[in-house]
């Protein structure tokens, strides 16, 4: 059972988005957090539907969901298919919350980069009037607009092959599993991710010259507090 926070009257909020500095706010926000003993929360908003994540955006969520269990924080939220301004996201999970402190990066990714400008930090100021808000900056030895490391998803298929799983790209009745395969950039070789549903679970696995190189993970998901304890 999650341990009560000794300040009730302060709450803090880690707007993240898929990027390299995702970890050092997570980070910066639960040394904040465990300094005034208050609860922390992380936010990430994504106009997609989770099930049609990337891989790359996939392995961000992952290692967030990972770091969030480590350090014990008290929910991840993830809104997924997301039609709302970022701007509009922020104030309603900082009302449903009631918190009195939001961290964002000075430097951010793809949607989010708007947030380094003074216009998108005074709409936030307008939305949430009564709220602090820290800007991190991005550490310098990160690139900021970091490439994918995969090409454009493309339909594939896992068949069991003996006691192995090997990748096909043709429909037969030996497939075990359908779903997505992510390619790596710069090989010659069928080797990247590939990404299926099972049992309404996500599932992820590596694939090293067309075979599946680890067991295979399922990964639960819940959507809007994932992770809460």
């Amino acid at each position: 059972m999650k341990k009560t926070k000794g300040r009730m009257d302060e709450s803090i909020l880690v707007c993240v988005y898929y990027g390299p500095n995702g970890e050092r706010l997570i980070r910066r926000g639960h040394k904040m957090a465990s300094m005034l003993d208050c609860p922390l929360y992380i936010l990430t908003v994504d106009p997609l539907p989770y099930d049609e994540f990337d891989a790359e955006k996939s392995g961000y969520i992952e290692s967030w969901k990972e770091l969030v269990d480590e350090l014990d924080i008290d929910a991840f939220i993830l809104r997924d298919n997301e039609k709302q301004p970022t701007s509009k996201v922020i104030a309603e999970i900082t009302n449903k919350h009631n918190i009195t402190q939001i961290i964002i990066g000075q430097t951010a990714q793809s949607r989010w980069e708007e947030i380094t400008k003074g216009s998108f930090l005074n709409v936030l100021l307008r939305e949430i009037p009564f709220v602090d808000f820290h800007v991190v900056s991005l550490d310098r030895s990160i690139k900021a607009d970091e490439e994918s490391h995969f090409e454009k998803g493309v339909r594939g298929y896992l068949v069991k092959d003996g006691n192995d799983y090997r990748l096909s790209f043709s429909s037969s009745k030996h497939v075990c599993h359908e779903g997505i395969f992510y390619k790596e950039i710069g090989t010659d070789f069928n080797n990247g991710v590939f990404k299926f549903i099972k049992d309404n679970k996500k599932c992820q696995v590596h694939i090293t010259d067309d075979k599946v190189t680890a067991p295979i993970n399922i990964y639960p998901f819940v959507k809007e507090e994932l992770l809460k304890k």
